[in-house]
């Protein structure tokens, strides 16, 4: 209430300002009406004060007359003294307009004193109105807060205690007292009010859960805040405001999060028309926003899976199963839930492709282990979490032999103990329970536990068992029965080792990694003319150098063993080669890493043996020398045979023409004589000729793409006079087309007119001889066969050797070339031949020729 007092003179000063200053109507304050109240209360009091304020200044202006009146009449009186009359009658006058002056100021006076009882009267009942209507702004459910420029607020009025609102100055001080929340908007409506005019009417909380009315509003220059307490209808009516407004947060929160998420989400109508999606769905249907899915009716899932999902979803049973579809063009699996809400349906997919991939890979790879463990020659077996039997290998049923049904009842641990004890299978033991008990506490140890079954049979096991983290454990039976042997086997081996070192007639010596001896034999002492105090074991390989330096000092000798044994090379090195000692002596040597960063030195008397080979390479220089000689022989012969062959047949063809003459019968058939043996002669020639490029290695190979149905055919038609000549058949056995080959084609013919020649000339008259071809990928395989009298096994190996003929020899006698060269043209075109025959049953040439790549074609050697 002194707030209230200390403000009234201020509003009473300035009533012009203050009537322009009215609240809005409703608001329960007629501050505008109390000052007009007092405006019309103060209007006699206005009239009454002009009043006096003219007659004042009446009897200003009527003293100076009166005293001027009087110095005149003086003045007359002395000066003229037959004006007294006119004197006295100027007084008289003057008096009476006093008198007037003085009964008008009188009646003044009593109308003023009315008047100024009416304006106490008028200001008691102003007063009264201010007080009620102070009484009304004091109402105990409102607050009002004035701002007037930068001065410090105004606070009329107060709220219930209820509401846990401040009473004092801190009232302002919102975070004190509401919620954060509203504080935060309040603070921004307020400054929004007081620097740009704009209004607000909204709804707060405070701590304690009440809730408050703030109306904001601007009137005469001055803003003002009023908070109301709201009850009953109007607390329920703003209650269910906020209640909606932190709903429509939650949903908008809600939709936010949903639409930033990849999961498709939509909701949907009673009839299943889409509402709402969010959007990733709107990218899974390939729209360009989720409102165009929805204008558009985009589905997602196909009519058959919506169907589903309609059918079987119930409000207290919501749908969730996977549903494949069809999602940019890719076939993807959802996990998709769909909940039943009275106003529609709302339904989410989680894209479980990935998942679904990758539990199909680790069924692959379980399959997979339990495949490969199947096959493995360890025994394993492997536990759930209920400790029965989920998995077994081969290995495990070869190892307890135990009945296949039994396993496949998934026995428990302790059951399966128990069938191999009373089977007789287990180690016995003193105490069983105790001994079974330890090996079941697997399933609750930390770590793998490891132990040793001696089994009745003999064999010895190392039993592992692992716990699995999910429950369960894997017992893996390890055979060391093998082991155990190998080990003794070993020991046994070592001791005999040492002493066959001891007998070989090979130096051997064995050093560690800091280049002292560890063993020697004595056949390594005597190589080097060594004491076995020398060579005791722990001498360093200098001290064992300069022992042997007599035997050879140079550099190649025990410097580089020493470089070798002891050097700190990553990747420790071999070495091997040859030392003549200064005694004559040749040794082989060779310098070999062992385990344990050892290394062996051996050394091997190869005197005679370098002598012998001294021997035999010097006899093989001079056999070499000679088949050159051979060679070059042979070549200058076939050159120098092969122009008198070309004249003898060229001439003999001449005189078979009409041109030289007629020839009788005795001269025709000398003439084909000489014809037909310089044919054969020159065949032989050109024959050596080739072979002997071959020798010389300066044959190259002309590679060309050849039609393999072409060859057979150009073959067939140059072999048909020989086939007719020796009364026999040509069977061609091929696939249609047999397609092409990169091979030299001069040399392939020569390779099938040779093997047909050699069976025309070994098959009896009346036969046939059959050429089977075939691809072998990019491989041409043919085979000749016969039906000729075979070749014997011990001939079988030099058919192939040059001027070699079997002791039956053919229609035709030959040198023995023809075979010899159809292998080398095989050989430099990197195929192979093989030959397979039966004495009285005919033989069979098989022959592989690989196509080659023309670029990287290379001449043969």
């Amino acid at each position: 209430m002194s707030e209230i007092k200390s403000s009234l003179p201020r509003q009473a000063d300035d009533g012009a300002r203050a009537h322009r200053r009215p609240l809005m109507a409703g608001q329960g304050y007629k501050s505008a009406t109390a000052h007009e109240a007092i405006k019309q209360e103060h209007g006699p009091l206005a009239r009454f004060l002009k009043s006096c304020a003219a007659g004042t200044a009446l009897a200003a202006l009527a003293r100076p007359a009166l005293a001027q009146a009087e110095q005149q009449a003086a003045a007359t009186a002395h000066l003229f003294t037959s004006s007294q009359v006119i004197g006295v009658s100027v007084v008289i006058g003057v008096i009476s307009a006093a008198l007037l002056s003085t009964l008008w100021l009188v009646r003044q006076r009593g109308n003023l004193e009315n008047e100024s009882r009416e304006i106490r009267s008028a200001l008691s009942d102003a007063q009264q109105r201010i007080s009620q209507y102070q009484a009304l702004i004091a109402d105990k459910n409102r607050r009002i807060v004035i701002w007037d420029g930068n001065a410090r607020p105004e606070l009329l009025g107060q709220l219930p205690p209820e509401t846990g609102a401040p009473q004092d100055g801190e009232f302002l001080a919102f975070g004190l007292w509401l919620k954060s929340r509203s504080a935060s908007e309040l603070e921004k409506a307020i400054d929004r009010l007081r620097d740009e005019a704009q209004s607000f009417d909204m709804v707060v909380e405070t701590i304690r859960d009440e809730i408050l009315e703030a109306q904001g509003r601007v009137s005469g220059g001055r803003a003002f805040v009023r908070f109301v307490a709201l009850n009953n209808l109007r607390a329920e009516l703003a209650e269910l405001r906020i209640e909606r407004d932190r709903l429509m947060t939650s949903i908008s929160a809600f939709q936010t999060m949903l639409d930033a998420i990849d999961m498709p989400a939509w909701q949907r109508d009673p009839v299943g028309r889409l509402t709402w999606v969010n959007q990733a769905y709107g990218e899974a249907v390939e729209a360009r926003s989720p409102q165009q899915a929805i204008n558009e009716g985009r589905e997602m899932l196909t009519t058959v899976a919506r169907e589903r999902i309609r059918a079987t979803t119930t409000p207290e049973s919501p749908f969730h199963d996977k549903i494949s579809t069809v999602v940019r063009g890719n076939r993807t699996f959802f996990d998709v839930v769909d909940v039943r809400v009275p106003g529609g349906s709302a339904g989410i997919a989680i894209d479980v492709s990935d998942i679904e991939a990758v539990r199909a890979e680790l069924e692959r790879t379980l399959k997979s282990h339990a495949e490969t463990l199947d096959h493995l020659a360890t025994p394993v077996a492997i536990f759930d979490g209920d400790r029965r039997l989920q998995f077994y290998n081969q290995a495990f049923v070869a190892l307890w032999e135990l009945d296949i049904a039994f396993l496949e009842g998934r026995p428990d641990n302790s059951e399966l103990l128990e069938r191999l004890r009373a089977a007789k299978k287990l180690p016995d033991q003193l105490n069983w329970k105790s001994w079974k008990e330890a090996a079941l506490s697997v399933y609750r140890a930390l770590d793998t536990q490891s132990d040793l079954w001696h089994l009745p049979n003999g064999q010895t096991l190392r039993v592992f068992a692992t716990a699995h983290p999910q429950g369960g454990a894997t017992w893996v039976f390890e055979n060391l029965t093998e082991q155990v042997d190998l080990e003794t086997r070993y020991n046994t081996l070592v001791k005999v080792q040492g002493e066959t070192i001891d007998h070989l007639s090979e130096g051997v010596a064995v050093f560690g990694p800091d280049g002292r001896i560890r063993l020697s034999n004595p056949a390594f002492r005597a190589l080097w003319g060594i004491t076995e105090t020398e060579a005791k074991p722990g001498t360093h390989i200098r001290a064992l150098g300069e022992a042997c330096a007599p035997s050879y000092d140079r550099p190649d000798g025990w410097k580089t063993f020493a470089e070798l044994i002891t050097s700190f090379d990553d990747e420790r090195r071999s070495g091997q080669g040859t030392l003549e000692l200064f005694s004559g002596l040749v040794l082989d040597y060779a310098v070999i890493p062992l385990p344990n960063a050892q290394t062996m030195l051996t050394f091997v008397n190869m005197t005679d043996s370098v002598r012998a080979e001294r021997a035999l390479t010097e006899k093989n220089e001079a056999l070499r020398k000679a088949d050159e000689l051979k060679n070059d022989f042979v070549q200058h012969v076939s050159y120098e045979l092969r122009s008198p062959l070309t004249n003898i047949i060229g001439f003999t063809d001449l005189l078979r023409t009409p041109g030289v003459g007629p020839l009788n019968d005795r001269q025709a058939e000398y003439i084909d004589h000489i014809s037909t043996s310089s044919s054969v002669l020159l065949t032989l020639v050109n024959d050596i000729l080739d072979l002997a490029t071959v020798d010389a290695g300066i044959m190259r190979l002309n590679y060309a793409d050849i039609d393999l149905n072409d060859l057979l055919d150009d073959v067939s038609m140059q072999i048909a006079d020989r086939l007719h000549e020796s009364g026999v058949a040509l069977e061609i056995t091929a696939p249609a087309y047999l397609g092409s080959i990169v091979a030299d084609p001069q040399r392939l013919k020569q390779i099938l007119l040779k093997l047909l020649s050699n069976a025309a000339n070994f098959s009896p008259e009346g036969t046939s001889i059959s050429l089977e071809c075939h691809r072998e990928g990019t491989d041409f395989v043919f085979s000749v066969s016969d039906r000729g009298p075979g070749i014997s096994p011990d001939m079988i190996a030099t058919v192939f050797d040059r001027f070699a003929t079997g002791a039956k020899s053919g229609k035709r006698g030959g040198a023995g070339l023809g075979l010899s060269i159809v292998d080398s043209f095989v050989s430099l075109h990197h195929g192979d031949v093989t030959i397979d025959s039966e004495p009285g049953k005919g033989t069979t040439v098989v022959c592989r020729i690989p196509s080659v790549d023309v670029p990287h074609s290379a001449a043969a050697e």
